[in-house]
């Protein structure tokens, strides 16, 4: 089965539907890791959308910020305010939708030793960006496998180990040709070893690469295909201005920062 994995949307309409473009006919089923709203000024349209994609889906920080289930205390000013306008902005329908979303770690039904959290299967609000945010997070579950989303860097990490016994746990990042074309990366998946898999942010990239992102997976081959996909900057960022959201939600799009 081929799964696309998609996470961080962050209500931009226009990286959300440039994933979907280039992900079309390539999966069967759908693993969603949160953040669908917050930041973004196309609320509505990302909840509408993902509600019809269906599939898998996990809570992010930002959706419990902006359905009012966590506090804005944690959140830098420009995320607090992004939190309260979407708050404001989502209609009643969609805002209990936000709500609803279910806590990770969850296991899908059909496909084995897999889990899909949006930080970590500790931690739901987890950071995982370095080698040893990494360590326990995979040495904790028993799948062999685990989807996180939060921290919109793509790659993720594995863990092995070495001849003597000890752990060891690799960084692993796509590598592309350009900026500014659609590319893929193939990560062959060893069954010696445990992974950590982030898809990258659909809404707004932070390593350095402004395309949008996501995954497929492949279980049978056990292969994993990173996505980078060129989108409509200006049309996300002239809504955020028109939004009165900060500018630099808008700005930051530009650099994937």
């Amino acid at each position: 089965m081929r799964t696309l994995v998609i996470s961080d949307i962050h209500a931009s309409l226009e990286g959300m539907d440039a994933c979907l473009a280039a992900a079309k006919d390539k999966y069967d089923a759908v693993f969603n890791l949160g953040d669908v709203v917050g930041y973004g000024a196309s609320p509505n349209e990302v909840v509408a959308k993902s509600i019809a994609l269906g599939g898998l889906l996990v809570r992010g920080n930002h959706d419990k910020a902006c359905a009012g289930l966590s506090d804005l205390d944690d959140f830098n000013p420009i995320a607090a305010l992004a939190a309260h306008w979407t708050r404001q902005n989502l209609t009643p329908p969609n805002l209990e939708w936000v709500k609803a979303l279910p806590i990770g770690p969850i296991k899908p039904e059909k496909i084995a030793e897999v889990q899909c959290v949006h930080g970590s299967p500790i931690d739901e609000d987890q950071y995982i960006i370095a080698a040893r945010d990494a360590y326990e997070p995979l040495a904790a579950p028993k799948e062999r496998i685990t989807f996180f989303g939060h921290t919109h860097i793509q790659g993720g990490f594995s863990l092995g180990t070495n001849d003597d016994g000890t752990p060891e746990i690799t960084i692993l990042r796509p590598f592309y040709d350009t900026k500014d074309q659609l590319e893929t990366f193939e990560l062959p998946l060893l069954d010696n070893l445990k992974y950590l898999i982030n898809p990258g942010s659909a809404g707004q990239p932070r390593d350095g690469d402004w395309r949008v992102a996501f995954a497929i997976y492949d279980d049978e081959a056990k292969l994993v295909t990173f996505y980078r996909i060129p989108y409509d900057i200006k049309g996300a960022q002239d809504k955020i201005y028109k939004a009165n959201l900060p500018d630099r939600l808008a700005t930051r799009l530009d650099s994937g920062h």
